[in-house]
């Protein structure tokens, strides 16, 4: 009898003893479930950053700048680990929160919320944040936007880009005013869904307002898919960063038809899922990555990787797990054409 096709790669024990956490990821990788998703996806985002001349976007969505994770989105981008970050508004004003010296607390699920609401106490889930300190962060992007003078019709890294100026210039160190130093675009095509779109309201009371042009951000970020010889992904969380990114994908297909009438594809070469969605549900967040290859949205192959984790566990071991290593990237794509017009 021939060898069994199916019996090849045996699964390796783990075996207890001192181990750095590059060690242990890379262990896991031979394991079994979400052990060993999380340390192919490791090994996947170390390709990616080896890669030559490819382009990192990162997706970020979840409340985690509140959950004690920003500072290692911040270190993924001022250490030019990704290219790009697309971001909810929450993740991008919620960490300035703590950068202004203000504090999340512990905090439980099983509380009375009426109570918190009395105490001016915002929860977010087992974590707390004072109501009035959380004005305070609003009150900042609203002394932002009330400085911007002349033409105030911006993409949101155009705008964003300038906040992380301001925040630089006033000591404020968050993930916005490390991306303005790396110059990482910073994209948030739902920037109003936080902090940010009560600040904006909260200054056109007093006659200041801000126009962010979502059109002009698309286009600015399908750019920088088409400058890009190869484009890459890693989405934590899902939600609508993670399409927008997929879209860059598939906008490149659109254009080569317009342009060249053929067919054409250019997919996300690797790309990293962590996510707690389930894809029964149909939504996003929880969409297969082998689904995406249907859309021409990611490559075929096996440099792709979706995890089912809690992003407060696997985001920490990727990070020190690169820490330990000490990988760095060769060579990555300057963006700063994306700001020419506001610079």
């Amino acid at each position: 009898m021939g060898r069994n096709p199916y019996l090849v790669e045996p699964v390796k024990t783990i075996v207890p003893g001192r181990k750095t956490v590059s060690e242990l990821l890379e262990a896991m990788a031979d394991t079994a479930f979400q052990g060993r998703a999380l340390g192919e996806a490791y090994r996947i985002i170390k390709k990616m950053i080896r890669e030559p001349r490819n382009t990192i976007f990162l997706g970020l969505a979840g409340s985690l700048s509140t959950a004690g994770m920003w500072r290692l989105v911040k270190w993924l981008v001022e250490n030019r680990y990704v290219d790009v970050l697309v971001s909810t508004g929450a993740n991008i004003s919620e960490d300035i929160l703590e950068a202004m010296g203000y504090k999340y607390y512990k905090g439980s699920p099983l509380v009375d919320d009426e109570d918190l609401l009395k105490h001016k106490i915002d929860r977010f889930y087992d974590t707390y944040a004072s109501e009035l300190e959380y004005r305070e962060m609003e009150s900042l992007i609203k002394g932002f936007i009330e400085s911007l003078r002349g033409d105030t019709r911006y993409s949101t890294p155009e705008f964003l880009y300038l906040f992380g100026e301001y925040l630089d210039d006033h000591g404020i160190d968050s993930i916005i005013s490390a991306a303005y130093r790396a110059g990482v675009p910073v994209f948030s095509p739902a920037l109003v869904d936080s902090g940010y779109g009560i600040a904006g309201i909260a200054a056109s009371l007093e006659g200041r307002s801000v126009c962010l042009d979502m059109m002009r951000d698309f286009r600015q970020i399908v750019e920088i898919g088409r400058r890009s010889e190869n484009i890459s992904a890693i989405y934590i969380c899902g939600g609508v960063p993670k399409d927008y990114v997929n879209l860059v994908a598939v906008a490149q297909t659109i254009m080569k038809l317009y342009e060249e009438g053929e067919d054409y594809y250019k997919p996300l070469k690797y790309v990293v899922q962590i996510t707690t969605d389930a894809p029964q549900w149909g939504g996003l967040s929880g969409a297969t990555l082998e689904e995406a290859v249907s859309w021409g949205k990611a490559m075929p192959g096996p440099n792709k990787r979706t995890v089912y984790c809690d992003a407060t566990i696997a985001l920490p071991l990727i990070v020190h797990g690169l820490i330990d290593e000490g990988i760095k990237r060769e060579e990555y794509p300057d963006l700063k054409w994306v700001f020419e017009g506001i610079m």
